[in-house]
């Protein structure tokens, strides 16, 4: 099947790490031509990523991050010295064919190189202009530079992250930056259909943090309405659900070294069911009988609950729950979620990719199908510059011979 629905559109782009790149992946990914503007001189620099583990060998280098390669499956990439007059030129011939310039850079990075929003509206009127940054262009903090923990922190989210009497946890992991390449992604295309139906380009200004400040509507309407913060006594914990109450719920260890299983119970029904197959004295006990008891009593029941499990294989512990009728899972490793579950084959959730210089690598696909213009991912990140004679050749009409004459003056 064609991966068609995106087919008539050109992305200029100037995106990195995940943020950014896993936008235009995901456009890439349905059909858009997605050409990733890359520097010659400062070797892949640009993105980081480039030179980041993991790596599929021994081999180092800008062409084999795996990070890298994951986020920008199905993209060109070529290499433009736009210090010099004649590569900003074939940068704006390219904008000029493009119907979007996308670019994750600190506030103010791509107009200080002469390429602001503005003067790629002079080159193409209808162009769509897509920033995004952490704090967005406007306001008092458009300056600063961020990073995902950074994000995470200022929006909120760490604040509610955690257990009990301890610090904010956090994710330790740039977690914002799936967030805001998902938010920059629909922005391109509601953008695009706005163009589509009035003829208007625009610039669209994104800010990473606002976009974490989106995930917290709870926490923020907790405060707005009782004056109640997260962090009090008891909160957060992270493996309690407060909105709607559940108990028990939570994730709870399992035989073997670091096996754990994950269990909810929604109502009095399904705590009956749970007893059941537990079949021990404590499931009966009046206190646990009813949700405002076995609130009431939740470390008890978590202690309880856990000694019965710890004694268990999860997966014989989550099949017997399973069949009661009360809501239970593994707590999956990679290995069990990515090789073992047929589930994840089954979706197409894992698809291999051929790299120029990796060989063949799998990579994430997109946790979404379309019965009709479904998505396609087959060829691996570009390494740098791979693709420069073929952008400039087809898509320009420079001759081989141009595009060398180029390469020998350091353009390309």
């Amino acid at each position: 099947m064609s991966a068609n629905a995106l087919s008539h559109l050109r992305i200029c782009d100037f995106t990195g790490q995940l943020a950014g790149a896993g936008a235009t992946k995901w456009l890439a990914a349905l059909g858009a031509e997605v050409i990733r503007i890359e520097d010659p001189v400062k070797q892949g620099t640009w993105d980081i990523l480039r030179m980041m583990p993991p790596f599929v060998d021994e081999r180092r280098g800008v062409d084999f991050g795996g990070g890298f390669n994951n986020h920008n499956v199905e993209k060109l990439g070529i290499t433009l010295n736009l210090r010099t007059e004649k590569g900003r030129e074939l940068l704006y011939e390219i904008v000029k064919r493009s119907d979007v310039v996308a670019e994750n850079f600190a506030a103010g990075v791509l107009a200080k190189m002469g390429l602001s929003y503005e003067r790629m509206k002079q080159l193409r009127a209808d162009v769509i202009y897509v920033s995004n940054c952490g704090f967005g262009h406007t306001g008092p903090y458009a300056s600063f530079k961020t990073w995902g923990p950074i994000v995470q922190a200022v929006s909120g989210l760490t604040f509610t992250s955690g257990l009990p009497e301890r610090e904010p946890a956090g994710w330790g992991y740039s977690f914002m930056d799936h967030t805001g390449a998902y938010v920059m992604a629909t922005a391109i295309l509601m953008a695009l259909l706005h163009r589509q139906r009035t003829g208007e380009g625009q610039w669209v200004d994104l800010s990473c943090t606002d976009a974490g400040l989106t995930l917290h509507g709870p926490a923020l309407l907790d405060w707005t309405v009782n004056g109640r913060p997260t962090r009090r006594p008891g909160s957060p914990h992270s493996n309690r659900s407060e909105y709607p109450a559940l108990a028990p719920h939570g994730i709870y260890p399992a035989a073997g070294d670091d096996e754990w299983l994950a269990i909810a119970c929604r109502s009095d029904a399904e705590w009956r069911a749970l007893g059941g197959v537990v079949k021990e004295p404590w499931v009966r006990e009046a206190r646990f009988a009813a949700l405002a008891g076995r609130l009431a009593a939740q470390d008890a029941l978590d202690a309880q609950l856990a000694r019965w499990t710890r004694g268990r294989e999860k997966a014989a512990a989550v099949a017997a729950l399973s069949a009661a009728g009360v809501p239970a899972a593994p707590v999956a490793k990679p290995a069990e979620r990515v090789d073992h579950d047929p589930a994840t084959a089954g979706f197409g959730l894992w698809p291999t990719v051929r790299h120029s210089k990796m060989g063949e690598v799998r990579v994430d696909g997109l946790p979404v199908h379309f019965s009709k213009t479904d998505w396609q991912i087959e060829r691996g990140g570009p390494c740098l510059g791979e693709h420069t004679e073929q952008v400039l050749t087809s898509l320009l009409g420079l001759s081989q011979g141009d595009v060398a004459k180029l390469r020998a003056e350091g353009v390309v």
